[in-house]
């Protein structure tokens, strides 16, 4: 039995919104590589928890598009 504090958290997470990007060095907007819907895979400690079940993350944090 793994109690509920020691089970890990899923890495694994459907995007639900999306941002307009980032600004560059340059001031022009940098467009963001997923979209809305996407699955993706992120690292183990990315992001702030806003909710049980909602964590905003960084473009940065996320390892890839499944």
């Amino acid at each position: 039995i793994i109690p509920d504090a020691a089970k890990e958290k899923s890495q694994i997470g459907e995007v639900i919104a999306v941002g307009p990007g980032r600004i560059g060095h340059d001031g022009n907007t940098i467009p963001v590589a997923i979209k809305k819907g996407d699955n993706v895979l992120f690292s183990k400690y990315a992001g702030t928890e806003v909710d049980k079940d909602l964590l905003i993350v960084r473009e940065d944090d996320i390892l890839g598009i499944l």
